[in-house]
C-alpha cells in the first residue's frame, strides 16, 4: 500500500506505486499515474491526465495537471507527463495541454523546479534544467537540456531556448535563445556565452573555443542571420574541430534554421 496520509484524498481509479507517499490534505485525481518512490507533499493536488515517473518530489501546495489556461480548450482529455527525479518546490503550477499542439506537457528527468515556477499548457521541458522562483512559461514553450532560468524570467508563448542556455533575471523573452547564449534584459537581449554553465558540465577547452567562435559569428561579425548560417555550417565542417565541438556547433546552426520567432540578437 503506497504511505498515504489519512487526511489526503486519492481518487480509487489512480494508479500509485506501493512505495509513493501521499501528505496531509493532497488530493489525487482519477486519470493520475504516480512512479515508485515518489514523494507528494502536504496540499498538493494532481489531476487530469497526469503521469509522474520515479523518484519525484512535489513540495507542498502545488497545482499539477490541471486544466490548461486556454480559452479554446473545450474538455478535451490532454495530457500532462513528469519524467524521473524532478524536484518541485512549493506553490508550482504545471497545466496539461491543448489539442491545438500535441495535446501534452512534458517535463523530462533531473529538473529543478523553484517555487512559484508556471508552465503552461504544451510547453516541452527537457532534462537537467533549473528554474529559479517565479520563472514564468506561456503555452507552446520549448525548453532544452541544462538551460536555466533565472528568477522572474517571463518567457513568451511559442519561444524556444535551446540546450545550455541562460535566462537572466527578470528577463522578458520574446524571442528565441539559441542555444549555450546567455540572454538578459528587458527587452532580451545576447550577452555572450553561458561559460560557466558549460564548464560545470564539463565541456573541454575546444569546445568551449568552437562555441565561442560560433557565437562571435552569429552576434559579433556584422554578417546578417542567413550569412552567419552559412558560416556556421562551414564551421562544423572544419577538420580542426574534434567530434563534439563540431556537434554543438551543428547544434547552434540547427536551431537557427528552426527558429519561429527569430532570435535574441
Amino acid at each position: 500500500m503506497a504511505l498515504i496520509h489519512p487526511s489526503a484524498i486519492v481518487d480509487p481509479k489512480a494508479q500509485l506505486d506501493s512505495s509513493v507517499e501521499v501528505g496531509a490534505f493532497s488530493i489525487i485525481g482519477p486519470h493520475v499515474r504516480i512512479g515508485a518512490r515518489s514523494v507528494i507533499g502536504p496540499h498538493v493536488v494532481i489531476e487530469g491526465h497526469t503521469t509522474i515517473g520515479e523518484d519525484n518530489k512535489f513540495f507542498q501546495f502545488s497545482s499539477i495537471g490541471a486544466a490548461p489556461q486556454d480559452k479554446k480548450w473545450a474538455g478535451e482529455a490532454t495530457r500532462l507527463e513528469v519524467g524521473d527525479r524532478n524536484t518541485v518546490r512549493e506553490f508550482c503550477t504545471f497545466n496539461t495541454g491543448t489539442v491545438q499542439d500535441a495535446g501534452v506537457t512534458r517535463l523530462g528527468n533531473d529538473n529543478w523546479i523553484s517555487a512559484y515556477v508556471h508552465l503552461a499548457h504544451d510547453c516541452q521541458v527537457g532534462s537537467n534544467t533549473i528554474f529559479s522562483n517565479n520563472a514564468q512559461l506561456a503555452g507552446h514553450v520549448v525548453v532544452g537540456d541544462w538551460a536555466i532560468l533565472s528568477g522572474y524570467a517571463g518567457v513568451h508563448q511559442f519561444c524556444k531556448i535551446g540546450e545550455h542556455a541562460f535566462v537572466g533575471m527578470y528577463t522578458s523573452l520574446t524571442q528565441d535563445v539559441p542555444p549555450f547564449v546567455l540572454v538578459s534584459g528587458n527587452p532580451a537581449g545576447a550577452r555572450g556565452v553561458n561559460i560557466e554553465g558549460i564548464k560545470r558540465r564539463g565541456f573541454t577547452r575546444p569546445q568551449i573555443d568552437a562555441i565561442r567562435t560560433a557565437y562571435k559569428t552569429v552576434y559579433r561579425s556584422g554578417l546578417t542571420l542567413e550569412e552567419a548560417k552559412a558560416a556556421l555550417a562551414g564551421q562544423a565542417a572544419s577538420e580542426e574541430l574534434d567530434a563534439d565541438g563540431a556537434a554543438h556547433v551543428r547544434a547552434f546552426c540547427d536551431f537557427l534554421e528552426t527558429a519561429s520567432r527569430g532570435i535574441v540578437r
